[in-house]
């Protein structure tokens, strides 16, 4: 028993006592207290409504209702959990503490008079939304199934893709007052173990009353580094994705409320991957996953380079002798800049609260009223336009949302420096920015790597999509048990 543990009585007035104030049953009309008697034996059942499965409760209570009085013998608990309760997940506690604690995670508790422990019964049902494809995710061919906001309903979907016996979900619970369910998925016999260990440690000493932005509240507590505008961890909402994670050697963290999954350690590289690569043609996947490089780092670099050959702070080849601003417009180019960011930025919330109904009249009022009238009366240099529209393409062409608004951040600083500090602080700037990401080793994993360190077997899975049968071995710089596939 725990120091703050309260011990079951046998007179079911005294436990009825301290579950009734501490569930406060007369000020919560959600949480039921419900007593009973078979045969003379006195019982009370504790449940939330809206959690239990109300056939599976009838089912139990119609099983109960044929006790006998011959039946009543000193393993009367024996006897209900292995021959009169007819449910799967049944479990006893001796801790009243812990069944208050119980009953608002959902499972329902049955108190019988007499008996010094509490019968637990798993009949939860939690509200659920059917499974869909995630919509930053999508696929043309492949599963359209996804996470939910369920644990269990995620972690039986990660399970259905891997049936090895290796596969372990740990369960923890995080938040003194949400005490909300956590789960950490990796295949024993593959993940690296101190790596494994590390993560739950850090997990279990978080000290927080609840958890409710979930997953993201779970990466902070994991690795800090709030200054550090790029992502430490890799989400998904898709069970495919999140399984070939884990038979690679990942970590998963699947935190009830998130229909996104944690998956560590990740790299760089890791936040420009999609499904759609592995769902086509290695030589179409290769195709996709080097344009998509392209439009990643066209969103980084496009403007500050055209800037800087705009303002002839830089001479282009002559080749390129197009590059430039043929009118530059009645607002400094800078401001312009400036000032298109801000409107991609707003354009991009506005989407997020807009309803789907008004989302084409939101893109006629963006594309013509602001943009096209803007051009016309020699505000915006239309090149200005042209040039913020790749990079914002590039940006939307990311895979990682959490990927892409690190590198909208350092595309800005990329560009202010370049117009104080010329060719010169835009190339000390991209040094620093190569130097932070360098330093950066989420859970003991270079973040550049195989770049850096370099590792010319690794590096082929980054610029091209390597076929299946040729990708024999695992990353080797997560130090795993098993590095063979």
């Amino acid at each position: 028993m725990d120091k703050n543990g309260v011990p079951v009585s046998k007179k079911l007035e005294e436990n009825q006592k301290y579950l009734s104030e501490e569930l406060a049953i007369d000020k919560n009309f959600d949480i039921i207290e419900l007593p009973v008697e078979y045969n003379g034996r006195k019982m009370l059942f504790y449940m939330v409504d809206g959690f239990v499965k109300d056939s599976a409760m009838t089912q139990i209570q119609r099983e109960l209702a044929h006790l006998k009085y011959s039946q009543y013998r000193a393993d009367t608990l024996k006897l209900l959990i292995t021959s009169r309760i007819p449910y799967v997940e049944l479990e006893t506690s001796d801790n009243l503490n812990e069944t208050v604690d119980q009953v608002l995670s959902g499972p329902a508790a049955l108190v019988v008079d007499g008996e010094e422990q509490v019968i637990l019964i798993d009949v939860r049902e939690y509200p659920v939304r059917s499974l869909e494809e995630p919509q930053t995710e999508q696929v043309v061919r492949g599963a359209k199934d996804g996470f939910v906001e369920t644990i269990v309903f995620n972690t039986a979907l990660a399970r259905r893709r891997i049936r090895d016996r290796g596969l372990r979900m740990e369960y923890l619970s995080v938040g003194k007052r949400s005490l909300t369910d956590l789960c950490i998925g990796y295949i024993e016999d593959i993940a690296n173990k101190d790596m494994v260990e590390t993560i739950k440690e850090r997990i279990e000493k978080i000290k927080i009353d609840g958890l409710p932005m979930a997953d993201k509240t779970i990466e902070e507590y994991l690795y800090g580094q709030y200054l550090n505008p790029y992502p430490l961890v890799r989400y998904t909402e898709r069970p495919d994705t999140a399984a070939a994670h884990l038979l690679e050697g990942h970590v998963l963290i699947f935190v009830d409320g998130s229909p996104a999954v944690i998956i560590t350690p990740c790299t760089f590289w890791h936040h420009l991957q999609h499904a759609e690569e592995y769902r086509q043609k290695p030589v179409i996947g290769t195709m996709h996953r080097l344009t998509r490089h392209f439009a990643v780092f066209a969103s980084l670099f496009l403007l500050p380079l055209w800037f800087l050959f705009a303002t002839e702070a830089l001479d282009p080849p002559a080749y390129m002798s197009y590059i430039g601003a043929e009118e530059t417009g009645k607002v400094p180019l800078l401001t312009q800049f400036l000032i298109a960011e801000l409107g991609i930025e707003m354009l991009r919330m506005a989407a997020i609260h807009t309803p789907s109904a008004l989302a084409t009249a939101l893109g006629l009022v963006a594309a013509i009223l602001i943009g096209e009238i803007a051009i016309e009366v020699g505000l915006f240099s239309s090149e200005v336009v042209l040039y913020l529209a790749v990079a914002a393409i590039g940006s939307y062409a990311t895979p990682s949302y959490e990927l892409s608004l690190a590198n909208r951040l350092c595309r800005l600083i990329f560009l202010l420096i370049a117009a104080w500090f010329g060719v010169t602080g835009f190339i000390a700037s991209v040094t620093v920015w190569i130097l932070l990401l360098v330093v950066l080793r989420p859970a003991g994993v270079p973040y550049l790597w195989p770049f850096i360190p370099f590792s010319f077997h690794a590096l082929g899975d980054i610029l091209k999509r390597r076929p299946i049968p040729l990708k024999n071995r695992r990353p080797d710089a997560f130090q795993l048990i098993d590095e063979d596939k």
